[in-house]
């Protein structure tokens, strides 16, 4: 039986930070392979582990174990990332229960060069890195993105502006360059 469980798992051990794709002597290196095709609904360049979002794959009695973490809670896209990431399992012949973590919360800081470059060539301006956090600070400020200097991915120009602070998804401001006056999403650093 294939199910997808969406509790607010709190897993100790899963990896922080962008993950890369494992060795090829790696148990899992062909669940990995065949789940690079499995996209973000809303950013279709991107793959789940590009963006973050794939964290784990185990194994279990009953099969594997894919874990997820969503960009932020509530996100939209979560049933269909776990559809279909199911759904590519189920068609290699594998059986695996999708587990939704929601701790550790999801960082920009998890994706990839990789992923920052294709957004950049899918036209959304990628997250800045979010400052690093010390021990004596448990609270992170961040300056809001109308302070940041970003980017336009049309033309360059860090001459932009924020219109927005959400874009065309709750995980996205909306900018406009005011060099080209081409309107833009930047993904927002969290």
């Amino acid at each position: 039986m294939n199910i997808a469980v969406s509790v607010p798992l709190i897993i100790q051990d899963l990896p922080d930070g962008p993950l890369a794709l494992p060795a090829k002597k790696d148990v899992h290196h062909a669940v990995w392979q065949l789940l690079e095709s499995v996209t973000d609904p809303e950013i279709p360049v991107l793959s789940l582990r590009e963006i973050g979002v794939l964290r784990a794959v185990r194994s279990s009695s009953e099969g594997l174990q894919v874990f997820i973490t969503p960009t932020y809670s509530g996100c939209p896209a979560m049933e269909q990332m776990q559809d279909d990431v199911r759904q590519c399992l189920e068609v290699a012949g594998f059986q695996a229960k999708v587990i939704t973590c929601l701790s550790p919360a999801w960082s920009s800081d998890w994706m990839t060069s990789e992923a920052k470059a294709k957004l950049l060539a899918y036209g959304i301006a990628p997250p800045h890195s979010r400052p690093s956090h010390t021990e004596n600070s448990r609270v992170q400020w961040m300056k809001p993105s109308s302070f940041l200097k970003v980017a336009c991915p049309q033309c360059g120009s860090d001459n932009t502006t924020e219109t927005s602070h959400f874009g065309s998804t709750a995980c996205k401001a909306m900018f406009t360059c005011l060099a080209c006056m081409e309107p833009f999403d930047y993904f927002k650093p969290y």
